[in-house]
This record gives structure tokens, C-alpha cells and sequence, in this order.
């Protein structure tokens, strides 16, 4: 059944406080489209679901079966662009694994000059989806390279086929859509082609982001693989033309190089972390990272604000069978969500 886009005048009921102010600070709807993956990075978080390392390693641990059709994925689409959430991010899992990648984005709704629709991929199965991916509404394709060579691809993610499909897949998106990013963890299994990726991003004048680790309950034992940033940024000092510090009011705050025009960013604990209402209560929170930056949807039809509190997720099935206004109650739960009274 079709669910109708309402606008937040439509429902007196809502206040859309919450999703306005987030939207305005830039905060992203991150829509999982599957949690399979042909990699299996070890420090991967699934968007909050059960990882592909963990399932290697444990059979019985599956994450959630998936719950949603190609129309499902497009009617919340609709509603929360129409309710002014209009930074979407396609992720998995690989999202080029879906059989639901090609309907769900050769149908994007209009997102506006304001708007803007993100595939975040691993870039291995690119060039195979070149046709299909260049008639979507894409803006931007961001590729994971954790990576530089075939040792530390398997090292990393536990695969065999090799860099150069990932090198492949870069250059194919890079015929497709006018901004293809990449970025990369910084991590001791990488740490060696941390400069040989700067100079390949820099070659190819690509915006790149280099991260610090992100602690999950199921990377817990290589913690010590953790390695910090703050060689990189003593080494982009000495090649940009400009550095800043943007705190844009959700998530953690960036270090932001410009090294002769390509735009360098570089995610530090250090910088911060944006924690709002529920957060003050929070567990967990002596153990978060990343503060609240984005609502994620999955594939299961759940959408939550944090990786680590899967207590906070808000199922939309429901809402898809009968008629109802899903931005609406994305907003509510946003809403209790800042307050701190979910």
C-alpha cells in the first residue's frame, strides 16, 4: 500500500523541531540497502548489524533478515525528503550486492538543489554496474580503501581478488559521476600505504577522508590496531595550502587540508564529539567515539541514531503496511531522542 507524503503542516501532532535542526546541521539519513558483503574488513560495523567477519566466524550469528521491497525503500525516501532530510547515504554491507541497488536507485525521487544522493561501495562491483548506475540521480560515489595492495586486501578483508578490481572500480566510477571520493581507516595493517593512497588520491585529484577507529563490541579484540592521525597531519602540513577545524554540530569534528585544491579530511577523537539529549544518559557513552551525526535505516526496516543502542530503533514495518506518515514518526522518535525521553 502506498503511504502519501505528507509535509509537516499535515500533522499538527508532530513537532519537527528535532529533524529540521538536524537537517540544517547537516546530518545524514544513511540507508542500508543490504549487510551482505564480498569483503569482510574486520573492523567493519554493518551499520549496526551483525558484520560479515563475525558471521565467518559464527555460523548461527545472521543478521537480520531483510524485511523491505524496492517500493518500501522509495516511500521513506519520499517522505523525509519531502520533510526536509535531503543528505542520503546508500550503504551496506556492499550495496552493489542488493538486488534491490538497481530498482531503488534508477528511481530516486528529486531531492532538490539542496539534496543529495551518496553510494558509499567498496567499489569492486562498479564497472560490473556501470550501465544501470549512470542513469540514477547519484551526486556522489564514496569508495572504501582501506587498501593498497593484495597483501593487505586479504590482510584487511579477508579477500582474493585482488587491488586492481578495487583500483578498477575507482576509475569506472570516476567516468560516471562527476565527485567520487575515497576514505580510509587508519590502522596498523595499513599504516605502511597511508602516504602511497595520499599520492594515488592526490594523482587523481580525488577528496579523500582518513578516519581513526570507530570501537564496536565486535572489533573489540584489534583495538590494538588502532593507530592514530597525527603523523598524517603532521605530514599534510607540510604539503597544504590551508588547514581548518569544522565543527559542524553533529558527529565529531574534521581536520580539513587543501593540498593544491584536493580537499583532505582527517576524523579525530581528538576534535570532539556532538552528544545530544539521550546521549547525557547514556551507558555507552564513555565508549563513543563518533557522538550522533546520522539516523540509520536497514534493511530490516529499523531506523536508530546510534550504532552501539539497538534498544533506540524504531521499526517501520508497520507504518509501510497501513497508512500512516513515516517522516512524521521518524520525527517523534528524533524528537525523544534529543529530549532524552525514549
Amino acid at each position: 500500500m502506498t503511504i502519501p507524503i505528507l509535509s509537516p503542516s499535515s500533522a499538527p501532532d508532530t513537532d519537527w523541531t528535532a529533524l529540521q535542526n538536524f537537517a540544517a546541521l547537516r546530518g545524514q539519513f544513511r540507508v542500508s540497502l543490504t549487510p551482505l558483503c564480498n569483503e569482510a574488513c574486520w573492523f567493519c560495523h554493518n551499520e549496526g548489524d551483525v558484520p560479515p567477519p563475525h558471521t565467518r566466524l559464527h555460523r548461527t550469528a545472521r543478521p537480520r533478515p531483510g524485511e523491505l521491497t524496492a517500493a518500501d525503500y522509495l516511500t521513506v525516501l519520499r517522505e523525509v525528503i519531502a520533510a526536509g532530510l535531503k543528505r542520503v547515504y546508500f550503504t551496506g554491507g556492499e550495496p552493489l550486492l542488493s538486488p534491490l541497488a538497481k530498482p531503488v536507485l534508477t528511481e530516486l525521487p528529486d531531492a532538490g538543489a539542496d539534496g543529495s544522493y551518496t553510494l558509499i561501495t567498496n567499489g569492486s562491483l562498479v564497472r560490473r554496474n556501470a550501465a544501470w548506475l549512470s542513469t540514477t540521480r547519484l551526486d556522489k560515489v564514496k569508495v572504501s580503501l582501506h587498501y593498497f595492495s593484495d597483501t593487505s586486501l586479504y590482510e584487511i578483508a579477508g579477500v582474493r581478488f585482488g587491488i586492481a578490481q578495487i583500483l578498477d572500480g575507482i576509475d569506472a566510477a570516476r567516468g560516471l559521476f562527476e565527485r567520487v571520493e575515497l576514505n580510509t581507516l587508519l590502522q596498523r595493517e595499513n599504516a605502511h600505504e597511508i602516504l602511497p593512497i595520499l599520492e594515488y588520491a592526490l594523482e587523481r585529484r580525488l577528496p579523500i577522508q582518513f578516519i581513526e577507529l570507530v570501537d564496536t563490541d565486535f572489533n573489540e579484540s584489534h583495538r590494538h590496531s588502532a593507530v592514530s592521525a597525527d603523523a598524517l597531519v603532521q605530514h599534510l602540513r607540510t604539503l597544504a595550502t590551508d588547514e581548518r577545524i569544522e565543527i559542524a554540530g553533529v558527529g565529531q569534528g574534521r581536520r580539513v587540508f587543501h593540498v593544491d585544491g584536493v580537499e583532505i579530511d582527517v576524523i579525530q577523537r581528538s576534535l570532539g564529539r556532538h552528544h545530544v539529549g539521550q546521549c547525557g544518559t547514556c551507558p555507552v557513552k564513555p565508549r563513543c567515539v563518533e557522538g550522533f551525526w546520522s539516523l540509520r535505516m536497514d534493511h530490516a526496516g529499523g531506523v536508530q541514531p546510534c550504532l552501539l543502542r539497538d534498544d533506540l530503533r524504531l521499526d517501520l514495518r508497520q507504518l509501510l503496511t497501513e497508512p500512516a506518515d513515516t517522516a512524521s514518526a521518524i520525527a517523534r522518535h528524533l524528537s525523544a531522542f534529543t529530549e532524552g525521553t525514549l
